[in-house]
């Protein structure tokens, strides 16, 4: 396939949207994927609001009744949507132990430097902040629900890989957080 050239600002050559590779057009497998992955950066964004939200009051970073509560929600979602409980668990999963990676590292930094970390007057209300945890998950979920051949198809991991590249460039992601994306994304997909 030729693709046709375009002078783009600055002299620099792009491809003219029409010659663009399936892979990247609108209905193709990397439009159903990057959305979760943005999705899963968005969720990684509230590990530094649970952390800050936990950090000084004894509330765990591992709360296993919260996980489980959030895994059923998550089932039953994908139920009602027609989409794999199971395999939507599993990204789940995944989710929820790279936020943890952020916690944990977060904790450590602030109990090594507790001039860094929140004071009481500066955590936020963990309620808030699971409501848009629960937010995010929706949405993830109804992603996961559009994605099934995507998920399973031959390109979705290195397609999932682009995908993070651009999430971790687009939002600025720093070490820890670019390492967290990197473990929320193993599951999403199939096999």
């Amino acid at each position: 396939m030729s693709v046709a050239l375009l002078a783009g600002s600055g002299g620099v050559a792009v491809a003219a949207p029409s010659q663009r590779p399936a892979a990247v057009a609108p209905e193709g497998p990397y439009a159903r994927l990057r959305p979760l992955v943005d999705l899963a950066a968005q969720r990684l964004a509230t590990a530094d609001l649970v952390a800050a939200a936990k950090y000084g009051t004894g509330s765990p970073i591992d709360d296993p009744a919260r996980e489980k509560q959030v895994l059923d929600d998550v089932a039953r979602q994908a139920r009602d949507l027609g989409a794999d409980p199971e395999a939507t668990v599993r990204i789940f999963r995944d989710q929820i132990e790279a936020n943890k990676v952020v916690q944990r590292e977060l904790h450590r930094r602030w109990d090594v430097d507790p001039s860094q970390a929140p004071g009481p007057g500066e955590r936020p209300d963990l309620a808030e902040v699971r409501k848009e945890i629960n937010r995010v998950n929706g949405e993830l979920v109804r992603g996961i629900a559009d994605s099934g051949s995507a998920r399973s198809a031959s390109s979705c991991r290195g397609l999932v890989t682009v995908a993070g590249v651009r999430a971790r460039h687009e939002r600025h992601l720093d070490l820890l957080h670019s390492v967290a994306l990197g473990r929320a994304l193993p599951s999403v997909c199939a096999g």
